[in-house]
Parts: structure tokens; sequence; C-alpha cells
């Protein structure tokens, strides 16, 4: 039996291999992909999420979501996913148009029409969050929510916090506190899948639409990883979260109690995971401790020739 998803994203050159992957494996039922402001503007995000799922024959509705963060001023990454938020490839034009819906809708939508409906987020959650506050079903409807976001120690934003969470900490706040089951896949374990040349040039070599889109991508990925951070590669962070639906021995889980920092302090955007259980707090996520690296690339590399 397939698995249904609903993949909230802010396309950004992970969550375009994120949608690849969702797109290709036939044990997942993607119903459609909301979309948030976060590694660029609205406008840039949904387009890129609509160009990538037109070139790669996925046909899911594809709504735009919200624009702003829940409170916070608006951040974005454009010194990584550069001005169009996903430089490096030349999509066609396509004259598709996006759902109707808001993206926040089609969420609500998709787990009250649908049954074991899991969320994939791998943007800001502000989506995720406010359908949560919309629609009060959805706290006993959703199967889980699958994140990328946060971390167990250091941020890539500031000493604490992760971009994703760091964009709209409020949001985050009311996904870790729903009641929801939340699987929060963070910097700890997603800084261990580098992009390596030898990886770009293993995908590159399958010589498919798909294989040319990512190792495309990945070469302006981390062209921006070096000229921000110094590195010769980067992290491939998004994909993980659709990677262990797909495997499920993929990634180690610890559960425990998670607090988002929403203090507007130096550590606002911070994921407090409590993994010696000193608070003994309720365990609200499962957080990822530990991730199969040649498995997960495997993953990618089978969703790529899956097209």
């Amino acid at each position: 039996m397939k698995r249904n998803i609903i993949l909230d994203c802010d396309p950004g050159h992970d969550d375009a291999i994120a949608i690849l992957l969702a797109g290709s494996n036939p044990n997942l039922n993607l119903l459609g992909i909301s979309v948030v402001a976060g590694n660029q503007t609205i406008e840039k995000t949904a387009r890129n999420a609509l160009n990538v799922a037109t070139y790669l024959g996925i046909d899911v509705p594809v709504a735009i979501g919200c624009e702003f963060p829940m409170v916070r001023e608006r951040v974005i990454c454009a010194a990584i996913h550069g001005e169009s938020g996903l430089d490096g490839f030349d999509f066609p034009k396509y004259d598709k148009p996006f759902d109707k819906r808001h993206g926040v809708q089609l969420i609500i939508d998709s787990v009250l029409n649908n049954e074991d409906v899991t969320i994939v987020a791998t943007g800001p959650l502000t989506n995720v969050a406010m359908a949560i506050k919309l629609e009060p079903k959805l706290l006993n409807k959703v199967k889980e929510i699958v994140l990328m976001g946060g971390s167990v120690d250091n941020g890539n934003t500031s000493p604490a916090a992760e971009f994703n969470i760091m964009c709209d900490p409020e949001a985050a706040h009311v996904v870790f506190s729903s009641g929801i089951p939340v699987k929060m896949i963070g910097l700890n374990v997603t800084r261990k899948v580098i992009v390596t040349d030898e990886v770009i040039s293993r995908m590159e070599k399958i010589n498919s639409k798909p294989s040319d889109m990512f190792a495309k991508l990945m070469k302006v990925f981390n062209a921006n990883q070096r000229n921000t951070f110094g590195v010769k590669a980067g992290p491939l962070h998004d994909p993980a979260t659709v990677a262990c639906l797909i495997d499920e021995s993929l990634i180690k889980f610890q559960k425990m109690n998670v607090v988002i920092d929403i203090s507007h302090g130096p550590s606002y955007g911070r994921t407090n995971c409590d993994i010696f259980d000193y608070l003994h707090a309720p365990h609200n996520a499962y957080v990822a401790m530990d991730i199969d690296v040649e498995k997960y690339w495997n993953i990618v590399e089978k969703g790529i020739k899956a097209y």
C-alpha cells in the first residue's frame, strides 16, 4: 500500500531533489506540493516547485502558500540558492497553472480527504503551522510530520539556529507543541551527506533529464557553498526527509523533548533537544541521530533512475 504524503517546500536546490524522490518512488503517493517562502521569495520558490514538478512529469497540484513568517520579518537565502532560488539550471518555459487553492488549504484538503497522510516539510514551517491553526481536525488526522530543520548541536545561520527553523520559529513552536507525531531531521545528521564531486559524477553518468538537472544544480550549489562557508562541497539536507520514508532503516531516531526558542534573544530559533532527558518533560519528537550515508546516495541514485 502506498504511503500518502504532502510535500511542503521552498525550492531551493535540496528541495528540488526532495521533489524528485517524492515523485519517483512507487511506494509513495504524492498528493500535492505546497510552497512557502524561505530559500527565496514566494514568487520564486513557487515557480521553482512548479518547474521541477513539470520538468520531471510529476502531475500533482502545486499551490502557493505563505509569503511571510507568522511573527518575525522575512529571511531568504540567496547566498546559497542564488537569485532565482535554483541557480544553475534553465528550465523550459511552462504554462502549467498553479493550483487555485492557497498552499495552506491544499495541506488541509489533502489530509482531510485521504487516510494516514504524512506531511513532509523541507522549508520553514509556516504553511504547516497555519494549517494546524486553521483546521484543528488535522491534530487527529495527520499520520506524522517529517521535517528537515533544527539540530541537536550548532546552527547554520547563527550559533544556535538552523535556517528553516530560524525563518519562522513561532511556526516551529506550533508544530512541535501540536501533539502530532514529529520526526526532526537536523543538521547533526544532514551535514554527513555531502554532495562531493564523486557523487555528482556518479549521478551525472546516469545520463538522463533528471540526472542532468541534478548535476547542474549541485555544481552551482557547491560553488555557492564554497563562496559562503569556505567548504569544498555542501550537504544535501532536504531529501533525507523523503529518503527515510522510502527506507525506514536509513536514519536512527531518538525520542525526546524538543522546545523551540522563541525568546527573540541570541538563541532565537534554536531547537533545544533534551537528549539526556534532564527535564523529564514529555517526549514530543523523534530526533534524527545518525544516517547511513551510503544507503542515502543509493536511494538518490535509484530515485533519479526511476524516471
